[in-house]
């Protein structure tokens, strides 16, 4: 095996009582880093040391990912012009602040037969967030419901 570490005066390729017999000396652990390569890479370091460090690094990459919001904004197939006016601009806020949008219109009861006024009333949403956001999926029916999701346009401003 391969051995490497901090402490170690001459890495190299050694066999693996020696590297335990090395590692001992020092009063330190051997750790196997790569054990598919040729010859496995160990490394001669502090086991809870090592763990220590393992646990840093994974939360540090959690805290890097970038946490992706979904807002929602609901109609009915009967939606006046204020109402959906209203929602725009709030959709347009959602959009602006990076957020995904969720926008759906909900069918109660028998209102399930105006299908053709919900998916135009997304359709138009969508041509009034065009430059705001982009449509991530066009309108679906799904069950009492027909979905629309946009995500926001990447632009510098946006950018960090």
């Amino acid at each position: 095996m391969r051995l490497v570490g901090d402490n170690i005066n001459e890495p190299g390729v050694y066999s693996t009582r020696e590297a335990l017999q090395i590692t001992d000396e020092l009063g330190l652990d051997l750790i196997e880093i790569s054990p598919k390569a040729d010859p496995p890479v160990c490394k001669a370091d502090d086991y809870q040391k090592f763990l220590y460090q393992q646990k840093k690094k994974q939360k540090q990459m959690k805290a890097n990912t970038v946490k992706m919001v979904v807002k929602e904004v609901r109609f009915g197939p009967n939606t006046d012009d204020h109402d959906y006016n209203f929602k725009l601009n709030h959709a347009k806020k959602f959009l602006q602040d990076g957020a995904k949008v969720k926008a759906f219109v909900f069918f109660k009861g028998r209102s399930i037969l105006f299908k053709e006024q919900g998916e135009i009333l997304l359709l138009r949403l969508a041509q009034d967030l065009e430059e705001y956001g982009k449509v991530d999926q066009l309108p679906k029916l799904e069950g009492k419901r027909m979905i629309m999701f946009f995500s926001p346009k990447v632009s510098s401003k946006n950018k960090k």
